[in-house]
């Protein structure tokens, strides 16, 4: 017998959600063949079988969330060893603690034992004190929901405190609290903000008719780094347009010139990278990280341009690298391929790590702007509108022209209005005059 355990699925990513078996119980399966298809908070993967044979059981229905670690498959590969049927480690019982500590200087042990091969359940902020600490996490015992790891926990472990573990069982303690990690940044936040006060929500279904959907995978992902970078991050806009007349028709020149070849077509999209990419060269503050804990700004020397996609599943954001190496069709080329994977659910996790700026665009969907939100760890981001016909001044006259609104968000700790200011306004300058953006080329 043969036990399928969840691989690695990437970088940061402990669980998937079950979108589809294809196979059940009783089935024969060749090595290689599609065996499930899994959801992370990334993107999709079809997992192939690592062995041919008979599956004898499968972990999880379509819909459950399974981790890293866990068997999720028992497949019969004519080996003739015995293997126990799948069983989550959440099941596991839990193994309490007798003896207790001596003394209150010394660090607790864990009144939980942890699971081998599964990931402590903790968020990203807390994992990175842990770290700076010098705490091995799998030794810290958990407060928090779900067997979550908390802030707290990981400052008491280290200064030899006890932990304030609730009581009851674990299945009661989840079905008490939420498990999501805005649930213990909303108790740690209430007792350290002042006037800080989070309500759970009312019995809506009291008024009237109700339907709920579980917050998962995708959805579930961007709901947790949105509340990050708004928490986190102090944002500022700068606004402007910028005047896309002469740009629009050379793109549409050259994609009546270029019909026929296998390249993309040219779009708006495109150019806006190449002129964001040039502005970053000349405003490195925009192309950084900080990190809040060391209170230092991290320069990237690379330029890598996140696109946001609306994939259906939610919002995916792809990397398109090495910008500045790149010819604007090269660049156009990588946007349409990673965007039809996107929507797809064939990306690469890879393919959507190491951005350093991220741009969305809702003008292929209406509007005249937006307010985006920074892609943490990022510190900016630029918004583009819908590119249309308005009357301007030029000259003194009253002229038509193409205008592309733009409003980059930006992080305030790293710079100020007016370094935004002149990075936007270095960038409508090229976009309003083709000639300059293409010696970028």
């Amino acid at each position: 017998m043969y036990e399928f355990i969840l691989p690695d699925l990437g970088e940061g990513i402990h669980e998937g959600e079950v979108l589809k078996w294809h196979v059940e119980p009783g089935n024969t399966i060749v090595e290689d063949d599609p065996l499930v298809e899994i959801e992370t908070d990334k993107a999709a993967v079809t997992i192939p079988s690592p062995k041919g044979g008979k599956v004898i059981s499968t972990n999880g229905k379509v819909g459950d969330t399974v981790n890293v670690g866990e068997v999720i498959a028992v497949i019969d590969d004519g080996s003739g060893t015995a293997a126990a049927p799948a069983k989550k480690p959440a099941e596991a019982t839990p193994v309490k603690e007798t003896a207790k500590p001596t003394s209150d200087k010394k660090p607790v042990e864990p009144t939980v034992a942890p699971v081998i091969g599964r990931p402590v359940p903790a968020a990203p902020a807390t994992r990175r004190l842990a770290r700076e600490l010098g705490v091995d996490i799998n030794s810290v015992p958990a407060s928090g929901p779900g067997g979550r790891v908390t802030f707290d926990d990981v400052k008491n472990f280290a200064e030899g405190k006890p932990s304030a573990v609730p009581s009851g069982t674990p299945a009661e303690k989840a079905a008490k609290t939420p498990t999501a990690p805005e649930a213990e940044f909303a108790a740690h936040a209430a007792s350290t903000i002042p006037l800080l006060d989070i309500e759970p929500l009312p019995d809506f279904s009291v008024w009237g008719p109700v339907e709920k959907e579980q917050l998962r995978s995708i959805r579930r992902k961007v709901a947790r780094k949105m509340v990050t970078s708004m928490v986190l991050v102090p944002h500022v806009a700068h606004m402007d347009e910028a005047d896309v007349t002469l740009l629009e028709e050379f793109r549409r020149n050259e994609n009546e010139r270029r019909q026929g070849k296998s390249d993309a077509k040219l779009t708006l999209l495109a150019f806006v990278v190449k002129a964001v990419t040039a502005g970053l060269r000349a405003a490195p503050r925009f192309n950084a990280s900080l990190d809040a804990l060391k209170e230092e700004i991290i320069y990237k020397k690379f330029y890598n341009i996140g696109i946001a996609v609306d994939s259906g599943r939610g919002l995916i954001v792809p990397v398109v690298k090495n910008t500045d190496q790149k010819s604007i069709i090269e660049i156009a080329n990588d946007i349409r391929d990673l965007a039809t994977r996107a929507r797809e659910g064939t990306l690469e996790v890879s393919e959507m790590r190491g951005g350093t700026f991220t741009i969305t665009n809702i003008g292929v969907l209406g509007g005249t702007g937006m307010m985006p939100t920074i892609n943490y760890p990022e510190v900016a981001i630029l918004g583009m509108g819908g590119a249309t016909d308005k009357p301007v001044v030029r000259d003194g006259q009253i002229v038509i022209r193409k205008m592309l609104p733009l409003t980059m968000a930006f992080d305030h700790r790293i710079a100020d209005g007016a370094d935004a200011a002149r990075f936007v306004t270095e960038m409508v300058r090229q976009l309003s005059h083709p000639n300059m953006l293409l010696l970028e080329t």
